[in-house]
């Protein structure tokens, strides 16, 4: 059986890696994690597909109890990401699944947003069982709970999937418990760090390096402050990337609403920051806007504060998404990423962002 050691020692023998103490350090329960997977007897076959067969007594029975998971966290840019996806690699079983916590969360909204429509007063249940019918092995990347609609059911959400023996496996910049922290009523989201106790085995990566900062930057795609001179290079890349091609709006159907950016050649887009957050966009608008480009152009990014708050947090939430997506990013803004947001609520949040945006200025991202 291939372990996660194995993969990672064999990146750094390849140049792909440079040696991380603190990442060899958490290798031994990466591995006992995938070991235990492999050990593990495959779940029972369900009887009845989807979640009204559930409901109506399908499904697999007495599930085995998931092997114990792992709550990885530390700094941004330590490399969290990067091991999950060496657990993802070697885990033995093919029912897994590795997703940006944000995406999965969509889609339980998603879900639970059909289950009410079909008149189920628990929605949260037949969801959880649609999900552990499929998979065995949750990856969850960057989990980061701001939306209280997310924090409510998060708990609920997870217990079911423990129920069903669904291991889990996930990244974050916060200790347990700082997830959530001073959300509205918090103290109903309390159980759910309890739970993460229980059953995850929570590891800090205490690297003292950012990997991402130290990767070499390409061409100059972040120009601030956002003057006429970063707008004359935001449009002689933007006449660079179009070909001087005529220029459309770019509209998407998103759940039957309309979401329009102003300019927009193939899979190349341009829009002000305001364009993109200065209106009630989510996870799901961002998502959809990152999986129909290649390249987006962003002008004006302003500094951020608990005075544009709920812009600054769309903006977390569009960055996370262009680089799940891989979309290359080229933005003015007043300042450079790491003191765009230097204080007050959301500041810590935003290190993560800032950490994104450097890594994306790497020559090779998104090619």
């Amino acid at each position: 059986m291939t372990t996660v050691s194995d993969l990672y020692e064999a990146r750094v023998r390849a140049g792909q890696l440079e040696p991380d103490a603190a990442q060899r350090g958490v290798l031994p329960a990466l591995d006992r994690l995938v070991r235990d997977l492999g050990a593990a007897a495959p779940p029972p076959q369900p009887q009845k597909s989807g979640w009204f067969g559930k409901l109506l007594g399908g499904g697999a029975s007495d599930p085995a109890p998931p092997v114990r998971g792992i709550y990885l966290w530390g700094g941004v840019g330590r490399g969290k990401s990067m091991l999950m996806d060496l657990v993802a690699e070697a885990a033995p079983t093919p029912q897994k699944r590795r997703v940006h916590f944000h995406e999965f969360m969509q889609e339980i909204q998603a879900g639970l947003n059909r289950a009410r429509q079909a008149g189920q007063q628990d929605a949260v249940r037949p969801v959880a069982l649609e999900v552990a019918a499929t998979t065995r092995l949750l990856c969850f990347d960057e989990m980061q709970i701001t939306d209280i609609a997310d924090a409510m059911i998060v708990g609920r959400l997870f217990q079911i999937l423990f129920e069903q023996g669904v291991t889990i496996v996930t990244t974050s910049n916060r200790v347990p418990e700082d997830l959530y922290k001073n959300g509205l009523n918090r103290q109903l989201f309390l159980p759910f760090i309890a739970l993460i106790r229980e059953r995850l085995e929570v590891i800090e990566l205490a690297s003292p390096t950012d990997h991402r900062q130290d990767r070499d930057e390409g061409a100059q795609v972040w120009f601030s402050p956002a003057d006429s001179i970063a707008r004359g290079a935001l449009d002689a890349i933007w006449t660079h990337e179009t070909g001087g091609q005529p220029e459309t709006p770019l509209v998407l159907d998103i759940k039957g609403r309309k979401v329009e950016l102003p300019r927009h050649v193939g899979r190349a887009a341009r829009a002000s920051f305001w364009d993109l957050c200065g209106r009630p966009l989510g996870p799901g608008d961002y998502l959809t806007i990152a999986q129909a480009l290649d390249v987006l152009l962003i002008d004006a990014i302003p500094r951020l504060s608990q005075s544009n708050y709920n812009e600054a947090k769309r903006f977390v939430t569009l960055i996370d998404a262009l680089y799940e997506a891989r979309v290359r990013l080229i933005a003015s803004a007043a300042d450079d990423p790491e003191r765009l947001y230097a204080e007050g609520e959301g500041a810590f949040e935003f290190e993560r962002t800032a950490s994104r945006l450097r890594e994306m200025r790497d020559a090779d991202w998104g090619r």
